[in-house]
């Protein structure tokens, strides 16, 4: 089977999401090119398990100061070379085109009238979730940056709904905690506001990493430049994150047992929905703004939430190989009841 994958490379959430599938649909024995937009080039990094992988330049949303900023947003975006990439992006030859939340590859399949499968966390949004932050404007950016004939939609939780679990590696889970590590992942906010937020807490050593490294002046806090197998090394023997509220690193932290505390993204319909989901399944905690009384209070927090999450992506490969049928009740029901949370110590 040929598979043409487009993957939103605006997060590294996307990405992340990619390289599981990607293991999977290797041993299947599926031929996978995969499609990266929303960043430049030289900020993607680790990409090796995608083999000769093409760049476009997509559509991508900016911040400023941890805000989506629709301003930002619509002045950068390059109306021109987006409709250049999606007229001239060659899908014939593959057997599927799958989109993670990637708008190139979803409206050059539809424009050629190319079925395609949606798979990631947005594509939940279809069904009756936890939401915050909803307006007009959002609701249509969901449904239309990159639309799918089938979709799969991913959470930590099914509410009811016809849902997956998240699609992560399933290592196992961390047997040694280092009491005062704690990861930071901030990378939409001001760095320097980060470390000012992190100094008065000597006792915890925080490893920071971020797209931006800027030099930290205080022993306990550390500044990394974004590595993969870094950041999955310092996350392994830590206690707790403390970070946006991107979905896919905050199902890694629920699948190690880390504490997790979540700062979203202002104006971001999914970010504010991923904290009230977060909050309403005790699955952790949340701060509107970089609070320091609130990193205080999380620090001193001595449980946390466990989740077990089996191999979702090799059920969904299994699913594609037989013509992905619709997913009926017992199809997800059997999903779901390999998944097992546990309150635990730390």
């Amino acid at each position: 089977m040929k598979i043409f994958y487009g993957v939103q490379g605006t997060g590294n959430g996307h990405i992340t999401r990619a390289r599981v599938m990607a293991k999977e649909l290797y041993a299947a024995g599926a031929k996978v090119t995969f499609q990266f937009t929303g960043r430049q080039a030289d900020r993607y990094f680790d990409m090796d398990v995608f083999n000769d992988y093409q760049l476009r330049t997509g559509l991508t949303f900016n911040t400023d100061k941890g805000q989506l900023s629709y301003l930002k947003t619509l002045r950068d975006i390059k109306g021109l070379t987006f409709l250049k990439d999606i007229t001239q992006l060659d899908l014939s030859g593959y057997d599927l085109v799958i989109t993670d939340f990637e708008p190139v590859t979803a409206w050059s399949a539809k424009l050629k009238r190319k079925p395609v499968l949606g798979i990631g966390h947005q594509y939940a949004f279809h069904h009756e979730i936890p939401r915050a932050g909803s307006d007009p404007m959002a609701n249509q950016v969901m449904k239309l940056f990159a639309p799918a004939d089938i979709s799969v939609g991913l959470h930590w939780h099914h509410f009811g709904q016809p849902v997956l679990p998240p699609i992560i590696e399933t290592p196992e889970s961390s047997t040694r905690n280092i009491k005062n590590k704690i990861v930071v992942y901030l990378p939409f906010e001001d760095q320097q506001e980060v470390i000012n937020k992190l100094v008065d807490f000597p006792a915890y050593n925080f490893h920071i990493y971020s797209p931006e490294v800027i030099a930290s002046t205080h022993s306990h806090i550390v500044c990394n430049p974004l590595s993969r197998v870094g950041f999955q090394n310092d996350l392994f023997d830590s206690v707790g994150i403390i970070s946006n509220a991107g979905f896919e690193l905050a199902s890694e932290a629920l699948q190690l047992g880390k504490k997790i505390l979540a700062k979203p993204l202002h104006s971001q319909m999914e970010q504010l929905s991923n904290a009230v989901a977060l909050k309403e399944l005790g699955y952790g905690h949340t701060m509107s703004e970089l609070d320091s009384s609130v990193i205080e209070h999380w620090l001193q927090e001595k449980h946390a939430t466990h989740v077990t999450y089996p191999n979702v992506a090799k059920r969904i490969v299994e699913w594609i190989k037989q013509g992905m049928p619709a997913m009926n009740n017992e199809f997800i029901e059997d999903v779901w009841n390999s998944v097992d949370v546990l309150k635990i110590d730390i």
